[in-house]
């Protein structure tokens, strides 16, 4: 199994990284703040206003380190990575698939089987915790039912993949009706009443949008390092700048690293609601602090581990985009009838 490396996260304003040997040294205002040799790191992520020098970025490239620059509120900007490294064979394959309509309505039903699994995992234990507390919100009970129900439709031989996607909006609405729930503190501002975004509208939704900008970050890295083009995916349509796939892959973990994590650390007061600001306009947006305690606990949660189904090991969360990914290829390469998603249980 793959050795699961570190992402490093820089949020400091006016941080100037750059190299020194095979190390990675952040300074601010001319005075050195950290080190990290390079060989143990994967990724490196930087908010705001970081400047990387261009000897750091070819070394990276060359390490096969990717570097990602996002906006203050975790917005996608730009990615810095080396060659691509991929199979040529295993790329024309999963172009070739992309195009089929009924080999790629294959790969969509399951990973959206897998995505509305997990949805519906995040809601069943929110029953098993707080089942007396949810005993008068019929609606909720409905949507897990409903949720156990569409996986089934997404199985019917006539479903092609614009029929696919109009199940997984019907499952998404499902979901977040009802998510807001298992929000156990009764502060308004921290309370979800839907999912919005571009920007997010309140605080939750904030914390949403972050985990699932790190979430795909972390897909498109696995996708990279087995070999297939994050840009070509399968349920998300192309589009130039966007890592189809790795959204797509993204979607089985969205419950698991983004929504269940949310809701732990609002629910465990580790957020509140001064770690949130109100921009003009309307936008909600996390504070520098607050993103670095997101930031701490994501990390946190990826060493967590958990037995997967299908290769029936325990893997380290971080690592499962990755084991994910791993699989995809076996598929695209024929060694795999089908695509197994990762069901959390």
């Amino acid at each position: 199994m793959r050795q699961q490396l570190n992402t490093l996260y820089v949020t400091t304003e006016g941080a100037w990284l750059h190299l020194d040997g095979a190390n990675l040294v952040m300074s601010v205002e001319r005075e050195e703040r950290a080190r990290v040799p390079i060989h143990m790191l994967e990724g490196l992520v930087c908010f705001g206003r970081v400047l990387a020098s261009p000897p750091l970025m070819g070394y990276c490239a060359r390490e096969g380190v990717t570097i990602s620059f996002l906006s203050t509120n975790g917005r996608f900007l730009a990615r810095v990575q080396g060659p691509v490294s991929g199979n040529v064979l295993l790329r024309r394959a999963q172009y070739k698939r992309s195009d089929d309509p009924i080999g790629c309505a294959h790969i969509v039903r399951n990973l959206l089987a897998g995505k509305i699994h997990n949805q519906r995992a995040v809601l069943a234990r929110g029953q098993r915790d707080y089942g007396g507390e949810l005993a008068n919100a019929p609606a909720y009970a409905h949507a897990v039912e409903r949720l156990r129900r569409i996986p089934r439709r997404l199985m019917a031989p006539e479903a092609d993949t614009d029929m696919l996607r109009g199940l997984e909006g019907e499952a998404a609405a499902t979901y977040f009706s009802v998510l807001g729930k298992l929000i156990r503190v009764p502060t308004p501002a921290l309370q979800f009443v839907g999912r919005n975004r571009r920007p997010p509208k309140d605080a939750f939704n904030a914390l949403l949008s972050l985990f699932y900008t790190l979430i795909v970050h972390d897909c498109g890295s696995a996708l990279e390092t087995v070999g297939l083009d994050p840009a070509v995916g399968f349920l998300h349509r192309d589009r130039p700048g966007r890592p189809s796939l790795a959204l797509d892959l993204a979607e089985e973990f969205r419950a698991l690293l983004g929504d269940r994590l949310a809701l732990s650390l609002i629910n465990r007061r580790q957020l509140g609601e001064r770690d949130f600001r109100l921009q003009d306009g309307g936008a909600v947006l996390l504070t520098d602090d607050a993103r670095k305690k997101v930031l701490i606990a994501y990390q946190e949660r990826k060493r967590e581990q958990l037995r997967h189904p299908f290769i029936d090991e325990k893997v380290d969360i971080g690592l499962l985009p990755f084991v994910q990914a791993q699989l995809l290829a076996r598929h695209l390469r024929g060694d795999l009838d089908a695509y197994p998603p990762f069901l959390w249980k």
